[in-house]
């Protein structure tokens, strides 16, 4: 038992202290966004918005994203991450808040989309921050660091938001998430300002290539883009799945969300610790995480068995795992040959334009053909991912013996 501890323990040695604190302002972040993973149940149940309305919103939720992502990649490479990074968490804590007030379908449109634009300018900021505040050698061990903070968030937050809606209401959720997102802020100004932390990367490229020309980086883009159309249906789609279908209260669902974060929280730095000494194509690994996001919507339709939802989350949950960690330590390197931020914004943006298809079209597939349907669908489309996926492992070869000769 000491052995595996001290083992455990190892996978984290080596990490800047920076990156440490990034974590945890991205934990305190995180634990508070507790409305995300109920935000369709409360359209549903407390708005008493139809399904095809849930979706254009969720689709106003992706635009937010996109543009805001878009606009932190270029604000980040023109002002700087650590300014970035600060007024999207304080003007997200107020947008939050506001946000509870949004009753009328035009008004929570415009709110949600609001909300994720300023939420999401933090997000190619932060990548560009950890890139710097980590060694070459640690890129994908900080990377998996600060999906730990995520998940731990992710863990505690949607448990915790259960038993707010339990107790008080979904009003108490815009209001802790406000407040969460404010002491993130607060600590991000104590700790991390840039007089105080030490870069530990610096990357100067004097003709820096335009990520928007990168062809490999387009085909990544695409598989990214499926990749998350498909993972984010666990956020719309499958909580009204497990309340409609599997009969779950809010509680337990936010359990079984609360399930996938731990599980991570235990194992994914081992286990990216291990594939990591393997030496395999981080294409590969993304591959094979998206392969088993593919087996988790297919277990589902496969049997009426009530614990199924919990092999189907694991089989997600190990899929993220792999995928994401290494797809963003790819998207990290590759960016160290252009402009980071433009770099770091499109990954981002290929989540963002999920979150604009994901959740609406998944909305429309149920309301039109019912879920075994949509699960269908989403097994198929997370396979044409891994084979674009295994074509951009042939692209990357090719390009790597050209530069070669």
């Amino acid at each position: 038992m000491n052995t595996l501890l001290k083992n455990y323990i190892n996978t984290f040695r080596g990490l800047s202290i920076e990156v440490w604190w990034l974590s945890l302002i991205t934990l305190i972040n995180r634990a508070g966004t507790m409305v995300i993973p109920f935000l369709t149940i409360y359209l549903d149940e407390d708005l008493h918005f139809s399904k095809p309305d849930i979706g254009w919103i969720m689709s106003f939720f992706g635009i937010g994203s996109l543009v805001g992502t878009w606009l932190g990649g270029k604000l980040t490479d023109k002002i700087g991450y650590y300014k970035v990074m600060f007024f999207s968490l304080f003007l997200t804590s107020i947008f939050f808040v506001l946000l509870q007030y949004a009753t009328a379908f035009n008004e929570f449109c415009l709110g949600i989309f609001v909300v994720m634009l300023v939420a999401d300018a933090f997000r190619p900021a932060m990548f560009v921050a950890l890139n710097a505040y980590s060694k070459p050698e640690n890129k994908t061990r900080s990377v998996t660091l600060i999906r730990l903070a995520i998940n731990l968030g992710f863990s505690v937050g949607p448990a915790i938001g259960g038993i707010i809606i339990v107790s008080i209401g979904y009003k108490g959720l815009f209001w802790v998430d406000g407040i969460t997102c404010a002491l993130a802020g607060t600590l991000l100004l104590n700790v991390l300002h840039p007089k105080k932390a030490k870069i530990l990367d610096v990357v100067k490229v004097e003709n820096p290539v335009s990520a928007y020309k990168d062809k490999a980086f387009w085909v990544f883009f695409i598989a990214m883009f499926i990749f998350g159309f498909t993972f984010l249906q666990y956020f719309s789609t499958m909580p009204l799945y497990y309340k409609d279908v599997r009969m779950m209260s809010e509680l337990d669902i936010g359990l079984l969300m609360a399930f996938n974060g731990f599980f991570i929280f235990v194992f994914e730095m081992p286990l990216i610790k291990w594939l990591e000494n393997l030496n395999n194509s981080k294409i590969k690994l993304v591959a094979i995480g998206l392969f088993l996001v593919a087996i988790s919507f297919f277990l589902l339709n496969a049997t009426s068995w009530i614990w199924i939802i919990v092999f189907g989350m694991l089989f997600m949950t190990i899929g993220e795992m792999i995928a994401f960690p290494f797809s963003n330590a790819f998207a990290v390197e590759r960016a160290k040959k252009g402009n980071q931020g433009e770099y770091m914004a499109l990954y981002a943006i290929a989540f963002s334009l999920s979150h604009i298809f994901s959740h609406n079209s998944g909305m429309q597939m149920v309301d039109k053909f019912g879920f075994e349907t949509t699960l269908n669908v989403l097994t198929i489309f997370a396979l044409v991912g891994v084979f674009i996926l295994w074509f951009l492992i042939k692209i990357l070869k090719k390009e790597k013996e050209i530069q070669s000769k």
